[in-house]
């Protein structure tokens, strides 16, 4: 994959580590924590589905409230009090440890960085500035500008929009496989960063490249 000058990056799993928060509070929650933080995820993302495909949109945060609430009640509950520490520990989640550098090293190279995600403004705004991200990325794009959530082919367009330049001019990275459909079919050049090692899937639609993380990208 020859160089680009426009990285754009989904934030939620591939920046930032959303099993963080419930890992933060796993003394509290018990050996139950791994399942309960799985859960949110896992619901979190099909309810930004479920609006997308019905033609409604709603806010990430009130989808990751609800998300939680499923997560809480398939593992039996937890202790009372600890929900809001959830909530609060999710808007500021700890970036992957080789994000600031990598973005830093990538900066340095005269690349543009944006990140693009279904995450409300002020959501990814506590986040990146809790990383220590915000001052290094030349934008963030959220999907609240296209009233649709990812992989909405709409979301994809809201970058060319934003940076005047063609979908081939773009690579985009994302951890979630069904994220890098949706940017491969819009035209992006895309980087799936692999953290989990989970299988190859959707073939018709292969990523250009496959990482375990994002130190790949400054090997070009």
């Amino acid at each position: 994959m020859s160089q680009s000058s426009i990285y754009v990056f989904d934030a939620y799993g591939t920046l930032f580590d959303v099993h963080a928060a419930a890992g933060a509070y796993a003394d509290q929650i018990g050996s139950s924590w791994t399942r309960m933080s799985e859960v949110w995820r896992a619901k979190h993302l099909e309810y930004t589905w479920i609006y997308a495909q019905t033609g409604r949109h709603t806010t990430f945060w009130q989808l990751t409230e609800q998300s939680l609430d499923t997560a809480i009640a398939s593992v039996g509950g937890i202790p009372d009090g600890l929900k809001p520490k959830l909530l609060a520990a999710y808007r500021e989640l700890d970036a992957y440890a080789e994000v600031p550098s990598v973005l830093a090293s990538l900066k340095e190279r005269g690349a543009q960085l944006a990140i693009l995600t279904n995450g409300d403004p002020d959501m990814i705004a506590d986040a990146t500035r809790s990383a220590g991200l915000d001052s290094i990325l030349d934008r963030i794009i959220t999907v609240h500008e296209a009233d649709v959530f990812k992989p909405d082919m709409r979301v994809y367009k809201l970058v060319t929009n934003a940076f005047g330049c063609a979908p081939g001019d773009v690579s985009f990275q994302s951890s979630n496989r069904w994220d890098i459909t949706g940017a491969h079919v819009f035209g992006f050049r895309t980087v799936w960063i692999n953290r989990s090692g989970a299988p190859a899937e959707y073939p018709e639609t292969p990523p250009d490249r496959t990482a375990s993380d994002l130190t790949a990208l400054l090997e070009n």
